[in-house]
């Protein structure tokens, strides 16, 4: 190891993996190492099921007879979609890494309202059908989706009325009659916010929100999420094998002690007793403790099940959102669900997994309403993780640090903040429309 790189990535989460597929591809020299003997970090699959119950209950737990052979399990440690015409896809279009993948499209969207679930309308025959609304509010709720359908930023007869520079999404609720419910669903299942904030910003980032929603299911109908085969972990593995294939090395099971840093800047790694040397540092916020401030802390429980989740008309995977302001909280309650039929989990089981943002010194009774929603659970498996941002952006040291993963349940954050980090590093700007005509299926 006494040469020289241009890049070092420590860290094998699908964040540094696809920063390193990125830089390799773009013609950069790099290393990427990483503590842990297996890719994927905090974004893992992990697989056998033996190994599951060894991580989070100690060597001496095994799982039940009945749960079939341990390796047809691959259970996320973190729950996470992609949105069909999300920003993932198109880095993975853009990139060439579908060719390492398949995927399945998620079979239900659903949200929360009174304690019950209902499927989410996204589009105006679905709101006229849907018992989540009342009549005369599928009227006005149709009426949203059709302005929503014909608003153009750059034509004012579109408007009506509405500018989204100044006007709120809480004064396009009110203009247009909608209720709180409603609101809620469209906020928060179609807009994917986490929190109740957007209402009083301007609404223009709000309407490409559910547009991007309603593209996505236009790809897919069932739902407008996707999920690779055989579990997340092949995300961080596939974008690992674009980086090797433009020459990146790598290495697991390899301890890093700290930076070289010499005149502020991050000039190499150190391991032991070996130095590397090199141009930028890109890691995750455990490989910098001493540069990131902790912002929060997320809840994830990892459910087996051996149904699938009531009132989801038998879904073989779905996903449930529970507003916020459903259950008296600060942010949303999110709820995936995979299955045999995506290939991480024996005929007849299921994994759900029930997340949060953690509000109170009791985690665990945050998430019981999700966890209600799920009927007999067989096991589960709870953690409380810390949330991480980094305290500079990189420009001065060269040492480029992600942010922890949040609770949703979608990938659109976690590619804002790779778009982020990789235009920061490279002063470049990173143009996703170059790729927006692209699907999936157009790569495989």
């Amino acid at each position: 190891m006494d040469q020289e790189y241009d890049v070092i990535v420590l860290g094998t989460g699908l964040k540094e993996c696809i920063l390193s597929g990125m830089l390799s591809a773009s013609g950069k020299k790099v290393l990427h190492m990483d503590r842990n003997n297996y890719y994927g970090g905090d974004s893992a699959s992990i697989t056998p099921l033996e190994k599951l119950y060894e991580k989070f209950m100690g060597s001496q737990a095994k799982p039940l007879l009945t749960m079939g052979r341990g390796r047809d399990w691959n259970v996320d440690l973190i729950p996470k979609f992609l949105m069909a015409d999300g920003s993932l896809v198109k880095l993975l279009i853009h990139t060439g890494v579908t060719r390492y993948l398949e995927f399945k499209s998620i079979e239900g969207s659903y949200v929360y309202k009174g304690g019950k679930v209902y499927k989410v309308p996204a589009d105006k025959m679905e709101a006229l059908s849907s018992s989540l609304m009342g009549m005369f509010e599928k009227r006005r709720f149709g009426k949203f989706l059709s302005w929503v359908e014909n608003f153009d930023s750059a034509n004012t007869q579109t408007w009506q009325g509405l500018d989204p520079h100044k006007n709120s999404m809480k004064q396009v609720y009110e203009k247009f009659g909608l209720d709180e419910n409603t609101a809620d669903f469209t906020g928060h299942a179609l807009a994917l916010y986490r929190d109740d904030k957007y209402k009083n910003e301007p609404f223009g980032a709000t309407i490409e929100r559910i547009r991007l929603y309603r593209n996505s299911l236009a790809r897919h109908q069932k739902s407008p999420y996707l999920y690779p085969l055989y579990g997340l972990g092949e995300l961080p593995q596939a974008f690992a094998r674009l980086s090797a294939v433009y020459g990146g090395t790598f290495m697991l099971n390899k301890p890093v002690d700290g930076f070289v840093v010499e005149n502020s800047k991050v000039v190499g790694v150190r391991c032991g007793d070996e130095v590397v040397r090199c141009k930028q540092v890109f890691c995750d916020p455990s490989y910098a403790t001493d540069r990131v401030k902790k912002v929060g802390q997320v809840i994830r429980a990892i459910c087996l099940l051996n149904h699938p989740i009531p009132n989801t008309n038998d879904a073989q995977s779905c996903q449930i959102i529970i507003p916020q302001r459903q259950v008296n909280r600060q942010s949303d309650i999110y709820i995936s669900c995979v299955a045999s039929a995506n290939m991480v989990s024996p005929k007849g089981w299921y994994i759900a997994m029930v997340s949060t943002t953690v509000e109170t010194h009791n985690p665990e009774a945050e998430i019981l309403p999700g966890l209600q929603l799920l009927g007999p659970i067989t096991e589960r498996f709870t953690r409380v993780s810390d949330v991480y941002e980094p305290v500079e952006l990189g420009n001065e040291s060269q040492l480029f640090i992600s942010k922890s993963y949040d609770a949703t349940t979608h990938f659109e954050t976690t590619c804002q903040d790779v778009v982020d980090i990789f235009q920061r590093a490279s002063q470049q700007e990173f143009d996703f429309s170059k790729i927006t005509h692209l699907t999936l299926e157009d790569n495989q």
